[in-house]
């Protein structure tokens, strides 16, 4: 079986027709520990999204679904978490974060989260 990647789903919804909530879904279908963090209040599954930052320091990987000017709110604690890799999804794409992430070693994928996993290069 993969190796379990603890990932943070930034932009987590409790809406079914959004990709983020498609996505946590199949993080944990693929065996992944998902820590959801929305604005919006709610569960996805069994998990209840987090609306207050995770103190968690555990986190692989960071999967983005929030566009970058929102982004922009979340640098430090993005890289506060140092994730080994960012994955920033169709639309989330940022320049700027993904020179900050690799200037501390951190890994930045423009890929899509679903695709990542159903190919098995999650």
């Amino acid at each position: 079986m993969p190796q379990n990647k603890k990932t943070l789903v930034l932009g987590a919804t409790p809406k079914p027709e959004r990709y983020a909530y498609i996505a946590t879904e199949m993080l944990v279908d693929f065996g992944h520990t998902v820590v959801p963090f929305g604005v919006k209040r709610g569960e996805i599954g069994e998990l209840t999204i987090l609306n207050e930052w995770p103190a968690d320091e555990d986190i692989d990987t960071v999967t983005l679904y929030i566009n970058p000017t929102i982004q922009k709110d979340f640098y430090d604690r993005i890289l506060a978490l140092k994730p080994k890799r960012i994955i920033f999804n169709p639309g989330t794409e940022n320049l700027e974060l993904m020179e900050l992430a690799s200037s501390q070693k951190i890994a930045t994928l423009e890929a899509c989260t679903l695709v990542l996993l159903r190919t098995s290069q999650y």
